[in-house]
């Protein structure tokens, strides 16, 4: 099966995050297909999926995933220098990882999407835990391009999915 682009699949398993690392969660930024730990109660079954719109139309959300992208939005937006310039320290990137999968944790813990709503989150949520691996180094990159990976991915969330407000960071 030839691989899709990297930015916007995923496949997905029905299996629990419970007792599983969490890079078993779905990257979408692997070169091959990817299969996924269930992040929420096992809804899912193995299908490749892209990130699309719901029938043209931006996808439903909750308050808690509102809450926690708009801290990702804020706290990335104001580092300018981190995404375009690679100006932080080691540390200042561990921190910005950190606090990526602080607030995935949220999102996982407290989100309740319909499931082909929280199938295209899937995506937007490993292409956010790969980046904040690298931006904690503890994958092989660089994390000024982790943190515009993030970027990205926070884009994509406010082009995919509604959330009043949402200006996308430039």
């Amino acid at each position: 099966m030839p691989s899709a682009p990297r930015a916007e699949t995923a496949e997905f398993a029905e299996l629990s995050l419970a007792g599983r690392s969490r890079r078993q969660v779905d990257r979408a930024g692997a070169a091959r297909p990817v299969v996924a730990a269930e992040l929420h109660d096992g809804h899912h079954r193995a299908a490749p999926v892209k990130l699309q719109l719901d029938q043209g139309k931006e996808w439903a959300t909750v308050a808690p995933l509102r809450q926690a992208m708009g801290a990702l939005r804020a706290e990335f937006a104001g580092k300018p220098q981190a995404i375009n310039q690679g100006g932080p320290g080691k540390e200042d990137y561990a921190k910005l990882g950190q606090s990526v999968e602080g607030q995935v944790s949220a999102i996982v813990s407290q989100c309740k999407l319909e499931p082909k709503a929280d199938a295209m989150l899937h995506i937007v949520v490993g292409q956010l835990l790969a980046a904040a691996d690298t931006l904690q180094g503890r994958d092989a990159g660089l994390p000024a391009e982790a943190a515009r990976r993030v970027v990205m991915a926070l884009n994509s969330y406010g082009k995919y999915f509604v959330h009043p407000g949402w200006q996308a960071i430039r």
